[in-house]
């Protein structure tokens, strides 16, 4: 089919696109540009039964029937404990599906924001819109680096190639050009005039006519034929789960030992089996991953708000432990607001020459990608900068592009630093090519000189890299320009019209660096992370702006492109010691810079913004695209957006990460403590041969209250003052690691001994002859009220003092609600009936709140000594 009757059919102008009213037609007949799940969304209702579906949950409810069974047998009839079980557990499944609800919105929500965009015309005019939103008939631009988000027929190309290996396997770039009509037998990756959806653009520019989006395109055929669910779940969360069966597996054998030991004291063995079963389920932290998920996902939509996008949960617990974070220069260290201050020939200063220099100015006009809007240029910052430069000499844009139009071009590549660009003149035509200077000087054979042209021998040569050296020590970004011109149409070829070229001058540019940048790498030396550069530019350039930034100093080094070439993957390794600077470099370089960090045991940081950034993206341990100036591919690539392509905002992205990290550690510490404390309460008991401290029905409710909230108000726990002055975590260290675990084994103990020294003090001093009632009572409530004080010492390593009270209002809440619903089961007597306790008298409750307040103390001495700097 011709392309003409392809536009007809899909009802669309081949210049003009469609006009709005018709995309929002369509958007809505033909549904949003999104391949649907195949697994599909869960309704609320099953969401909820899947709260059940866990070992400890299948356990309580076991529990629950035996308990009606074991009562009905003995003629009691008594439920309650039956009822208590299943209230608690559905109330736990309530709590779950908020938790989960509230991870998924917010996850949702940055992957909303990570959803990538695409330039489309309609009524006439470019339009950036989200991929979703494009519809068939839109006519969709496409260059470098773009992903192809529809499947589409070419209308024009501009050498243009896509990688579609995705779909055809074939890793090869694929010309595509606007041929027309092609036997419907083709085979899809023999189209050379469609793209399609899932291949990116690798080189050049083209505008394709939309015919098929969403489930429709070859994509989504694919996608039809396919049943897969994704592993959400981040290492961490694995481990985590992975630990928590562990432990599981250790409390289970502890609550039969317990049993056993009950039924060898004569104990009641319904009594003990309740007890035994509450108690696994208390202990087993089978709550861990989830906890995780939601630290994670509140964790990453605070660092939404900071102008960091996070693709992979999995990057927040790597992004703690950067130690070295490779940054491009342009846009991320430097403004990327260019601006021409000085130009020259290729032996002098600011020439005297006014046709030389309306010549150069000329030829940066043509051979530049701005668009000109009411006399304003509008396009990338180099090609601005070039284009103003041309119109501060009184060049009118419109009027040298109406009389030399441009008839071909040969796009820009970070591989070639390089563009060339060919246009009719009156009297033949002439090739234009602009890029790094020490790449064009090979490509020319003569060299403007005054008015004239003359040989461009070795000796000018030398005086031009001269010159390009000295603008480059001044941290100018310098771009030459030369031509030629032709009788006779050449052929669109490097080979033809990037040879034997005209020298014509040089432009120096400079780009500012951002304000914020330089404090921000102080901050990285001071929290023991190592920033690097990479450029294109020129090394002097290179040197000079590291030098003002505080990258490059005293004793680091800098490697050139080429002298990477020349090194080993050992000699490179070797460099990565001390450079802080590589320059000149290609992208394919970056993924050898990368390991070579990785090799030497740091956790590397990269940052990119092409096509061709893509390997060294997911090389590196963590990937940061630019979200202004980032390709969709580089995105795609990616574990964090940067959206304002700042530096900066990579350091403020390792604080929160190391943030974050830490927050997960406190959630962890408290809750494994926690549960040890409950352990040991009933163990130890029943190794003195005492009466279970706890009935189960407590020990489901001390689970409820004391574990949950406080773990989830520690994720939203503010980063400590400190936290950039630590070293990087290691890149294989343990969650566990600088002594947590012991740490967590000691508060179990101690939470633990006061629980039985609770029920001690009340049975001896206050219960009466055989009765256990205030005992138990002061046991539940020192359990329970200790936990929701510990969880305040795991606000920080160092002393708790040192830490603003209110700085935390999430915890101050779950300390009230849960001390006040403590307070409550106690205190009412249809709960108390409940939970088999007594009202406490004032006695009691002074010595219930001394006891339930010593976590304070106690762990501030264990701070004292096991960290004595952070004291």
């Amino acid at each position: 089919m011709e392309t003409k009757e392809a536009a007809r059919r899909l009802e669309t102008d081949e210049k003009q696109g469609l006009t709005s009213q018709m995309a929002a037609e369509r958007l809505v007949q033909k549904g949003r540009n999104e391949l649907a799940e195949t697994d599909g969304k869960k309704s609320l209702f099953w969401r909820f039964l899947a709260q059940f579906d866990d070992f400890m949950i299948l356990l309580l409810l076991g529990a629950a029937v035996v308990s009606v069974v074991i009562s009905r047998l003995s003629g009691e009839n008594d439920v309650l404990d039956a009822v208590m079980i299943l209230g608690i557990v559905v109330l736990n499944a309530a709590l779950g599906l908020f938790q989960e609800s509230k991870a998924e919105k917010a996850l949702e929500a940055l992957k909303k924001m990570a959803a990538p965009h695409a330039r489309v015309i309609r009524d006439g005019i470019v339009r950036e819109i989200p991929a979703a939103e494009v519809v068939p008939g839109d006519l969709l631009l496409l260059e470098t680096g773009d992903a192809v988000c529809a499947d589409g027929r070419v209308v024009e190309s501009r050498s243009l190639k896509t990688e579609e290996s995705a779909l055809t396997g074939e890793a090869l770039p694929v010309e595509k050009t606007s041929v027309g009509g092609l036997p419907e037998e083709t085979a899809t990756g023999d189209r050379k005039n469609m793209v399609l959806a899932g291949g990116y653009v690798v080189y050049g520019k083209g505008k394709v006519l939309v015919t098929a989006t969403g489930m429709e395109t070859e994509m989504g055929r694919i996608a039809a034929m396919l049943s897969h669910t994704s592993d959400s779940m981040t290492p961490l969360q694995k481990k985590l789960e992975q630990t928590g069966k562990q432990l599981g597996i250790g409390a289970l054998a502890i609550c039969a030992l317990i049993f056993c030991m009950g039924i060898l004291q004569e104990k009641p063995p319904f009594s003990m089996f309740m007890t035994a079963v509450s108690l696994a389920v208390a202990a087993i932290p089978e709550g861990l991953p989830a906890i995780v998920t939601i630290v994670l996902a509140m964790g990453t939509s605070r660092m939404s708000e900071k102008h960091t996008i996070v693709r992979r949960l999995s990057a927040v617990e790597t992004l703690g432990g950067a130690q070295v974070i490779c940054s491009d220069k342009t846009g991320t260290l430097t403004q990327n607001r260019m601006q021409v201050t000085t130009w020259t020939d290729y032996s002098h200063r600011e020439p005297k020459n006014e046709d030389l220099r309306e010549t150069v100015a000329n030829l940066f006009a043509l051979c530049n990608d701005c668009n000109v809007s009411d006399g304003n240029l509008q396009g990338e910052p180099t090609e601005k900068a070039l284009g103003e430069y041309a119109q501060s000499t009184g060049i009118d844009f419109a009027a040298l592009r109406r009389d030399m139009p441009r008839v071909g071009e040969i796009p820009f590549s970070s591989a070639r630093k390089r563009m060339t660009t060919l246009h009719k003149t009156e009297d033949g035509w002439i090739s234009v090519t602009k890029g790094a200077p020490d790449i064009l000087l090979e490509k020319c054979a003569f060299c403007m000189e005054g008015s004239g042209q003359v040989p461009f021998d070795s000796r000018r040569k030398s005086m031009a890299r001269m010159v390009n050296g000295e603008m480059a020590a001044q941290a100018l970004r310098v771009v030459a320009v030369a031509f030629r011109q032709w009788s006779e149409k050449p052929p669109l070829t490097e080979e033809a019209l990037e040879r034997n070229l005209v020298f014509a001058g040089m432009a120096g540019m400079v780009d500012p660096p951002r304000p914020e940048v330089k404090e921000a790498v102080h901050l990285c030396r001071q929290a023991g992370i190592r920033p690097v550069m990479i450029t294109g530019d020129h090394v002097l350039t290179a040197e000079a702006i590291g030098r003002e930034l505080g990258i490059y100093q005293k004793g680091d080094c800098a490697v050139t492109g080429a002298e990477l070439d020349k090194m080993s993957d050992k000699e490179l390794e070797t460099a990565a010691e001390t450079c802080t600077v590589f320059a000149r470099v290609a992208p394919e370089h970056k993924v050898r810079i990368v390991q070579a960090f990785q090799k030497r045991g740091n956790v590397v940081a990269m940052t990119g913004d092409g096509v061709n950034d893509a390997p060294a993206l997911k090389t590196a341990d963590i990937g940061c695209a630019m979200g202004k100036s980032g390709t969709e591919v580089a995105k795609g690539a990616s574990d964090l957006i940067l959206t304002d392509d700042n530096f900066a905002t990579i350091v403020e992205a390792v604080r929160e990460g190391r943030g974050i990290y830490d927050n997960i550690r406190k959630a962890v510490h408290f809750l494994l403590s926690s549960n040890i404390g409950e352990i040991l309460t009933i163990f130890v008991a029943m190794l003195l041969g005492w009466v279970a401290p706890l009935l189960p029905i407590q020990l489901l409710w001390v689970n409820l209250v004391t574990d949950s909230l406080p773990a989830i108000a520690l994720g939203m726990e503010p980063a400590e003052e400190n936290i950039m002055e630590r070293p990087p975590r290691k890149k294989t260290g343990s969650l566990f690691g600088d002594g947590l675990g012991g740490r967590i084994l000691l508060e179990g103990v101690m939470i633990g001994v006061l629980a039985l020294l609770a029920f001690g003090i009340g049975h001896v001093y206050f219960d009466q002859e055989d009765g256990y009632a205030v005992g138990r009572t002061m046991a539940f409530a020192v359990l329970s009220l200790s936990q929701l004080v510990h969880a305040f010492n795991m606000r920080g390593e160092g002393s708790l003092g040192k830490l603003p009270f209110c700085s935390n209002k999430w915890l101050l809440m779950a300390f009230v609600v849960g001390a006040t619903l403590q307070c409550v089961v106690i205190m009412m007597p249809p709960l108390a009936g409940i939970f088999q306790v007594v009202p406490l008298n004032g006695e009691q409750w002074l010595l219930t709140a001394a006891l339930a307040l010593a976590p304070l103390p106690l762990v501030e001495l264990e701070k004292a000594v096991w960290h004595p700097k952070q004291k």
